[in-house]
């Protein structure tokens, strides 16, 4: 229990660290922006509580909105993200259930799967930051643009740390 808990805390560090310090600062366009740091909401187990869900995810985001002085942006849109994950879970959810004790990882249950997982989180949280930053439709094409390439980014660099950090245990679901 404290060993995961460190393990988590941990992960919470390096992610914002890497947003802030390295992300933040890679110029890919002026369109393209990856935030990785919703990895860390994307990796909590799937018995994680919505009330602890709802305030981890306040807590990240009032981070990353401390970091990239934002106003409250990222906490709202990670929020959302938070809300939204346990029904996104339940429409996405093998045909035998999750194991218990998991976590949604590719390697537990395939890379299918957890596109389909990330790819919805990450598009719903980039697409409330996003046009909630313009705060209008008047652009919403060059918004919605945005939103799909820094998703795709930001996938990118999710999957590339799922292939990178956690190594295979060859349990894949499909």
């Amino acid at each position: 229990m404290i060993n995961q808990l460190f393990r988590y805390i941990l992960l919470f560090i390096v992610l914002v660290f890497v947003q802030v310090l390295i992300l933040d600062n890679l110029q890919i366009s002026s369109f393209a922006v990856p935030f990785l740091y919703v990895l860390f909401i994307l990796m909590l187990p799937f018995e994680t509580p919505g009330w602890f869900l709802l305030l981890v995810a306040f807590f990240t985001g009032f981070v990353m909105d401390l970091f990239e002085h934002t106003y409250g942006i990222h906490t709202a849109a990670t929020l959302l993200m938070a809300w939204l994950r346990p029904g996104v879970l339940k429409l996405i959810a093998p045909q035998d259930g999750y194991v218990p004790n998991s976590e949604p990882m590719i390697r537990d249950y395939g890379f299918a799967w957890y596109m389909k997982y990330s790819v919805i989180l990450v598009f719903l949280h980039h697409a409330f930051l996003f046009y909630f930053e313009v705060f209008t439709f008047h652009h919403f094409f060059t918004t919605l643009f945005r939103v799909f390439i820094s998703s795709f980014f930001t996938i990118f660099l999710i999957i590339l740390s799922q292939f990178s950090v956690y190594k295979s245990k060859g349990v894949g679901r499909g």
